[in-house]
């Protein structure tokens, strides 16, 4: 074990890492608390932080009496840290992919105008992609950029690496960002490219991203599967992340995802 990290995160770490790689299976025991004592030559206390973290984050179930067993591990990204997808996964050890189902220029319309902060018809770029983990759907993205910011997307290769770091490359950098995370029910196009039901619940993380200068240069809706993604907030006694309550009402719906042409089913 190593002094850079508190001794009972250094066991949560290592623990994490058998579970995400299935050296502690799904369903079985995990080992006793007298064995990882002895294995990782340390007291109780921190063997007993660590599993009480694994069970607050529900990557383990029982205790108190029941056997702890391994449950089956859900991603779980964090806002300590401003992370892309394709990022989250790497660090992650997954394998992070996308699919484009669209990438086009538009005028604004009025509420996409107030969304970036333009007047309505001023060109946009939307992009809109599946996110997969391991080839697996976990997400619907859906971006959409002023277009001094999207029309260097519409020429890059959107199926292969990070928006972000595509863009970083060219100093368009976010460094700030608004996360609005609640559910939603899964529309047509989330439920077919995530392969749900219509009307299933999805997780939804809407994101508002500005530059070093605080020009916004972004705003996404990022719909993903429950089962492939948690959401994590980490505050400490010298910074507390702000959690604010809004009332029902108080934002506007949100607005009916757009279809790509190919997609658009001519009806007689």
């Amino acid at each position: 074990m190593t002094e850079t990290k508190p001794l009972h995160a250094q066991l949560y770490d290592a623990m994490i890492e058998r579970i995400r790689t299935g050296e502690w299976v799904q369903g079985e025991r995990v080992p006793s608390e007298k064995s990882l004592i002895a294995e990782f030559g340390t007291s109780r206390g921190p063997v007993r932080q660590a599993l009480a973290a694994l069970r607050a984050e529900g990557m383990i179930v029982g205790g108190r009496g029941a056997p702890p067993r391994v449950q089956r591990l859900v991603p779980s990204q964090s806002f300590e840290t401003f992370l892309s997808f394709t990022e989250w996964a790497n660090h992650l050890g997954y394998v992070p992919g996308q699919r484009v189902i669209e990438a086009a220029r538009r005028p604004a319309t009025e509420e996409i105008a107030r969304d970036l902060q333009l007047t309505e018809g001023d060109p946009v770029v939307e992009i809109v992609r599946l996110r997969l983990l391991d080839g697996k759907p976990a997400m619907l993205e859906r971006s959409l950029f002023p277009f001094w910011v999207g029309k260097h997307l519409l020429t890059a290769d959107l199926d292969r690496g990070s928006i972000y770091q595509h863009l970083s490359a060219l100093y368009i950098t976010p460094v700030r960002a608004r996360h609005t995370i609640d559910a939603v029910a899964a529309h047509q196009l989330d439920a077919e490219w995530l392969g749900v039901v219509p009307g299933n619940p999805l997780l939804r993380a809407r994101r508002v991203a500005f530059d070093a200068h605080g020009a916004l240069i972004e705003v996404a809706d990022d719909r993903y599967l429950p089962s492939m993604a948690t959401f994590v907030i980490e505050n400490s006694a010298a910074h507390r992340t702000p959690i604010t309550r809004e009332p029902v009402g108080s934002s506007p719906e949100p607005r009916e995802p757009v279809r790509p042409a190919s997609l658009i089913k001519e009806h007689a």
